[in-house]
Formats: structure tokens, sequence, C-alpha cells
């Protein structure tokens, strides 16, 4: 009994050492395309993209990969809709059910032009005919109608090929329809590539596998092969070295069997 309880003991023992000393492989990319930092360009398909940033994740880094491209972008006026040129504001009005020129028309700020107005009311007044503005001189009131009172809305008309400063930038008339006016302008998008840590990515047409070696720093290799090779080793190990822990187990528990099985009083 004593001999098979110390046999098992050299099993449980040396497996333990086993398990106790073994070094878990890890993920390296070896020679990788790139390694990168925040902050540096990775230049791939005659494209080039910049580390925007490495953050830490939930369990693991992210990084962020963004690229200027320059492109032609565009936006819709609606008709009857208000937009903002010259800071004033504007309506743009499109006649017609097949038109090909549209009107903005400026929104008068009324309420100003009443303030500013010492003689007049800083309200219009409402009548049976119309709307009045109060304009009091010489200490004698007037009620003159609004539409000669306030001046005339400025109206500027645009077709389409014609250009106008818009949001600080130069536009172009595009297309106008019965519902719309399409203004155009060539601009500026931020394009985004989020980087997950040993995750493969498309970066332009071609694929990578991203690994983080620390918080800091960033490596992309195209061979995905080598890194699917490096992670079927580390499923071996961790195989194995579960193996060897149920090894220490069972042999550590049959050594408690065997002592316990030692000391029951035999019957003859």
């Amino acid at each position: 009994m004593a001999v098979y309880a110390a046999l098992f003991l050299l099993v449980a023992g040396v497996a333990g050492v086993l398990t106790a000393t073994a070094e878990s492989p890890e993920i390296a990319l070896e020679n990788p395309d790139f390694e990168v930092s925040e902050g540096d360009p990775v230049e791939v398909d005659g494209e080039t993209y910049t580390v925007a940033g490495i953050s830490e994740g939930d369990s693991a880094p992210i990084g962020t990969l963004e690229q200027e491209e320059t492109t032609e972008l565009s936006e819709a006026w609606a008709n009857e809709s208000t937009v903002t040129i010259d800071d004033r504001e504007w309506t743009v009005e499109i006649t017609g059910d097949d038109p090909s020129e549209f009107t903005l028309v400026e929104v008068l700020d009324r309420q100003a032009i009443l303030e500013s107005d010492d003689a007049a009311d800083n309200e219009t007044v409402e009548r049976d005919d119309g709307e009045y503005v109060a304009v009091t001189e010489d200490g004698e009131t007037t009620l003159v109608p609004a539409d000669e009172y306030f001046p005339a809305p400025e109206e500027r008309s645009f077709a389409t090929g014609d250009t106008v400063e818009y949001d600080g930038k130069t536009v172009t008339v595009d297309e106008v329809t019965a519902d719309q006016a399409v203004v155009v302008w060539e601009g500026t998008q931020t394009n985004t590539i989020e980087v997950e840590q040993d995750a493969t990515v498309t970066i332009g047409e071609t694929e990578f596998i991203a690994h983080f070696p620390d918080a800091s720093t960033m490596t992309l290799s195209t061979d995905v092969e080598g890194y699917e090779a490096q992670v079927a080793q580390i499923d071996r190990f961790e195989q194995y070295n579960s193996g060897l822990t149920r090894v220490v187990v069972l042999a550590l528990f049959s050594v408690v069997l065997l002592l316990s099985a030692a000391f029951i009083p035999s019957r003859y």
C-alpha cells in the first residue's frame, strides 16, 4: 500500500512540477508589417491612415485608424425651408413643376426693426383689414400698414451651376426640383476603422491580423496563417496543462484513498 501511495505521490509531484514550471506561449507577431503608436501613419494600397488612438477596452486594447478622404459632399434645401447665409435667414422658394432655379427670400427680423424705431410700438396691431404698425410722431399716432412700414425682403435667385457662399464655403447648385434644391461642394470626410486585439481587420483591400503587445503599441501583420499557428500552439499547451492538472488531482485523490484503505481494520 505504501509503495503505491509513494508511486502516486511521485506522479503527482512530477505533474505538479511540470504544471508550475511550464511557460504559456504568448502571441508574438514576428516581423509585422506595421508596429505603430498613436499618431503614426499606416500606408496600405497607396492610401494613408493615421493611428488616431489606442485605448483600453473592456478586456483588451482597441486601436482606431482614421483617413481623411476628399469627396463630393451635398446638402438638400427643401422648398419653404430656412437656411442661414451671410448671418441672415432666408426662405427657399421654388415654383413650378419643372423648375430650373430657386429663390432665397430674406426673412426679416420684424421685432428688431420695431425695437430700433423709437417712434414705433414694439408690437404690430391686428385689425379686421390687416396688420398695422402704430407710429407716433409729434404726439400723433398713425397706423401704418405693415407691408408699407417694413422694407421689402431681399431676394436672390440661383440656377443650376450657380455658386453660393454658404457656411464658410463655396457651394454649387447641382439640381433643382419642385421639392428641393441640392447644393454640392468638395470637402473631406473621415473614414474610421476600429482595430481589436487578436482580430482580423481589412485596411484598403488587404487583410491584417492585429495584436497589441502593450497598451500603447499596435502591430499589424499579413501573416494570418502564422498567427493561427500560434493560437493552435497555445490551445495545445492549455490542453496539456489541463491534463497534467487532472493527473495531479487524481494522483492525490488515489493517495488519500489508499491511505484511508490502509487504516480500515481487517475482519481477519
